[in-house]
């Protein structure tokens, strides 16, 4: 006699239909949601009675004003959020076992993040891949901030580094660390004998400076923006960090680096720091990626996480 049918699991819902409704408890209506997902309200509605009846839970309250989730939406949005995350990490966990795919990781970074901390960040993906017999090769760019949001955006970088204040709402990023901005200068400069500089005297000297977009610019106007305050236009504008400290050190007009970067400077007397009271310069460091919340299995986030813990 043939033993009792094995039971079988119900279907999984469908998951673009679980997307859906997890932006329509985002964006706050069907409609929205809709446009989001490139389909009309009417297709929305559509498709959310169809997961309704697969579910056998009714998800929304239609009304003439617009629709709500029901308790039950609530509840089943926080798991089909966990479910949808899940699902794009599967999705690149099994990318990266296929034979046929590029081994390279496209980096793009700030200069400074490029200059003074993926070397070392790099050593250690290095060093991990070793010990688990990984083969990824890593191709840097290092460009300025605004640029790097550009490249991520658009796919031409797989991972990104920036600095700055600002972070992109369309980009997944995770916050490395962040530290000062100081306004140096030579001490046989002129201004080598002010010990401070108040914001509006600030904005009305002519800086050695980084160029426009990179993330130190970037962080001292919006620094001198919460005093209504314009700076004037630069002395001299470089592409790098390192161009503007050797320029400051070679007698140039002062300008703003990274406390972390002059150490050495300010022992050995090559450099001094005139204090600017009342301006906030600290930057923030940010890693920048598509897709998931989380970033992607693989040396993506295998940087990110190096990235995180060497900050």
């Amino acid at each position: 006699m043939a033993g009792p049918s094995p039971e079988v699991a119900p279907a999984l819902p469908d998951l673009a239909a679980l997307a859906l409704l997890v932006d329509v408890a985002r964006a706050g209506s069907i409609g929205a949601a809709g446009r989001r997902h490139g389909i009309t309200q009417q297709a929305a509605s559509a498709r959310l009675r169809g997961l309704e009846r697969d579910l056998r839970v009714q998800l929304l309250h239609r009304a003439a004003r617009g629709s709500e989730l029901t308790p039950a939406g609530r509840v089943v949005v926080e798991w089909a959020d966990r479910l949808l995350q899940l699902s794009d990490e599967l999705a690149s966990a099994v990318d990266a076992l296929r034979e046929d795919r590029d081994r390279e990781l496209v980096v793009f970074a700030s200069m400074t993040v490029a200059e003074f901390l993926l070397p070392g960040w790099l050593v250690r993906l290095r060093a991990r891949q070793r010990r688990t017999g990984a083969a990824t090769s890593v191709a840097l760019t290092a460009a300025n901030s605004s640029q790097v949001i550009t490249a991520v955006r658009d796919g031409a970088a797989h991972l990104g580094f920036i600095e700055g204040i600002d972070v992109p709402a369309d980009l997944r990023s995770a916050a490395l660390g962040s530290y000062e901005l100081v306004l140096v200068v030579a001490p046989d400069h002129p201004y080598g004998r002010r010990r401070s500089l108040r914001p509006a005297q600030v904005a009305a000297l002519p800086l050695t400076s980084r160029d426009l977009g990179s993330g130190t610019r970037q962080v001292v106007d919006q620094a001198l923006g919460r005093h209504d305050l314009l700076a004037v236009a630069p002395d001299v504008e470089l592409k790098t960090s390192t161009a503007v400290r050797e320029t400051i050190r070679a007698g140039g007009q002062p300008g703003f680096l990274s406390r972390r970067m002059i150490g050495q400077d300010l022992e050995t007397g090559q450099l001094q720091i005139i204090t600017t009271p009342g301006l906030d310069l600290t930057r923030h460091f940010r890693a920048l990626w598509t897709g998931p919340p989380n970033p992607p299995v693989g040396p993506v986030r295998d940087l990110v996480g190096i990235a995180r813990g060497a900050e």
